[in-house]
């Protein structure tokens, strides 16, 4: 990775911050050399700060972290694309980007939801809980509740009810959830196999 920072007669070049789960953009900074490389180093993503006139890691003071997973350069070699994995709220005043966005998506909760399912997994005694009752069944259980709930969604896909077609897609991505966990998989372990496909 080269990056070009004589553009700029402070040495600096803009950093784009990613989440790397939701796509989401948290924030826009600026990095030296010396910053690109402490971020490299520490895993931690390191800015120079142009108010400070130095290093800063964002979260040194509030413990809202970004946990470095990728860095991309641009086609310039002038501008960082940076993926993490944010730690708290992003921007200092407490929201999740610093445009006041929430940093959701439908996939952060699909994560939400596969925490659920492990708790429920985890604790199978708890007698109110459906997911729970599953476990305790076993296999079969879930494995014939997935199998009548693709049934479902194919039946559906027959009609002209899109409700109706959507509300069993959906119980039929419940169940697959369940399913994957307890054969000792979470969703990331298929989309990686899909992503693998993609990249061939």
């Amino acid at each position: 990775m080269k990056i070009d920072f004589s553009k700029d007669k402070d040495g600096l070049v803009p950093a784009i911050i990613q989440d790397a789960e939701t796509r989401n953009v948290l924030m826009l900074g600026y990095m030296n050399e010396e910053a690109l490389e402490k971020t490299k180093e520490t895993k931690k993503v390191t800015f120079f700060s142009r108010s400070k006139q130095r290093l800063w890691t964002k979260g040194e003071e509030s413990g809202n972290f970004l946990h470095l997973i990728d860095l991309k350069v641009d086609c310039d070699n002038d501008t960082l694309l940076i993926s993490v994995n944010p730690e708290g709220p992003t921007c200092h005043t407490g929201t999740d980007t610093c445009w006041g966005e929430n940093n959701t998506s439908e996939m952060t909760f699909l994560a939400t939801l596969e925490e659920v399912i492990a708790d429920r997994r985890s604790n199978p005694e708890n007698e109110k809980s459906y997911v729970a009752s599953l476990f305790r069944s076993g296999m079969n259980k879930i494995a014939q509740k997935v199998g009548e709930e693709a049934v479902e969604v194919v039946i559906e896909a027959k009609d002209e009810n899109d409700d109706l077609f959507l509300n069993e897609s959906a119980d039929l991505l419940f169940h697959y959830l369940i399913l994957l966990q307890a054969k000792g998989y979470r969703l990331s372990d298929v989309t990686r196999i899909l992503s693998s496909r993609h990249s061939k």
